[in-house]
């Protein structure tokens, strides 16, 4: 990213799609606070920025008379957190694109920072519209793209807009940058033991992901629900835990192709289970393979937390993407918090961290250890489909 925007109008997409609550209040500023040094670097060197970003999907969660609720989807809804952040008045302007946009931008002066409204808030950015994308283009001299948390999508701000800047005027915000340097670290990686540790719901959903750590990694650890999946594929009583019926013959071919290369797959031998989704349920820890009906495991249990963590303590590389059971319920978080707590250990004993995905980002910093691991990534769909080889639109238009 250069430092010279001296009388420049920039145009950076952001990721300020944070959590908010029933008040409207920010719940998570992770992303707003990750833009800032890019935000900062434009200001200090001579520059307007107009900032767009997007906030939750406003288009498939209209009112029921099929118009915006622009109340709940308001991007203007972080102005004044980010004007704090920032020490300076952050302008916001109700609208896109159009005559209040074009004018907005026109009259910021050198040093201002002017916040468009919700970028989904039109139809055509999620379509990758031409016309959205040229006139957001109109709006400023320079383009930036920071937002790595989109950069997997097609949209009209991450990627088509960049189309109408020449290689000289545009490219990657700090953010951008220092996650794909950690990104292709990881990929790049050639020290042993690697270690991935894979959580969430589904098999399904990580699929392209294990295949891909099944050619490099030499230990895949993997908790959460599909975990469940993977033990009944290998003919475990899972009793009413969550489990892809229809993926087993996918789970069961994910199992022997890692044996194939010589790839340890580690699933939880001991699980938490419970009688009821709820964080108030009651709980006992059983064998995995040996789940009765009416109960459902939620978290790995003490026996599979020491084998995992003896796994990761003994790596030179570590990805984590998912949670090893419903960690935001705290009866139900011993699990993941313990493994959180392994790969910082690993961290400050040499090992390279990176923790990419919502949930594994959500538990790291519920631990309190984001700070003692290597990288915390901003995106979890983008980190996923960069570390499947999968090229990124948003990173491809501006290479």
């Amino acid at each position: 990213m250069q430092s010279n925007f001296n009388g420049k109008k920039v145009l950076m997409r952001v990721d300020f799609n944070v959590p908010l609550n029933a008040e409207h209040q920010i719940t998570d500023d992770t992303r707003i606070r990750a833009a800032i040094p890019s935000i900062q670097k434009v200001l200090d060197g001579g520059g307007a920025l107009i900032l767009m970003s997007h906030l939750g999907r406003p288009q498939k969660k209209k009112l029921d008379d099929g118009s915006i609720d622009v109340k709940k989807f308001t991007l203007n809804q972080v102005t004044a957190h980010l004007s704090n952040l920032l020490g300076l008045e952050v302008k916001f302007c109700p609208e896109l694109v159009g005559p209040k946009a074009s004018q907005a931008a026109a009259s910021l002066q050198p040093g201002e920072v002017l916040l468009l409204e919700n970028t989904r808030f039109e139809a055509g950015e999620s379509k990758g519209d031409e016309h959205l994308a040229a006139e957001l283009a109109k709006l400023g001299d320079f383009y930036i793209n920071d937002a790595f948390g989109t950069a997997h999508r097609a949209h009209a701000s991450t990627a088509i807009v960049a189309k109408h800047f020449d290689a000289a005027n545009r490219s990657f915000g700090l953010l951008m940058e220092k996650e794909l340097i950690n990104a292709d670290q990881l990929i790049k990686a050639t020290a042993k033991p690697f270690t991935a540790i894979v959580g969430g719901a589904k098999v399904s959903d990580k699929i392209g992901l294990i295949n891909t750590l099944i050619e490099k990694a030499d230990n895949i650890i993997i908790g959460g629900g599909m975990a469940y999946t993977l033990l009944a594929a290998q003919g475990g009583q899972i009793g009413s835990s969550l489990c892809e019926t229809d993926k087993l013959d996918m789970a069961r071919d994910l199992l022997a192709q890692a044996k194939s290369k010589g790839v340890q797959i580690y699933l939880p031998v001991d699980s938490v289970v419970a009688d009821a989704f709820d964080n108030e349920a009651n709980t006992k820890t059983v064998n995995s393979n040996e789940i009765e009906s009416g109960w459902m495991g939620l978290d790995i249990g003490p026996e599979a937390i020491e084998t995992f963590k003896k796994v990761v303590l003994d790596s030179k590389i570590i990805l984590w993407n998912g949670p090893m059971g419903v960690f935001e319920m705290s009866s139900f978080e011993k699990g993941t918090l313990s493994l959180a707590t392994a790969v910082a250990e690993a961290t400050q004993q040499g090992a390279f961290s990176l923790i990419g995905g919502g949930d594994s980002v959500a538990a790291i910093n519920k631990s309190g250890l984001a700070d003692q691991v290597s990288y915390v990534s901003t995106g979890g769909g983008a980190m996923l489909e960069l570390l499947e080889g999968k090229e990124l639109p948003g990173v491809a238009a501006i290479k």
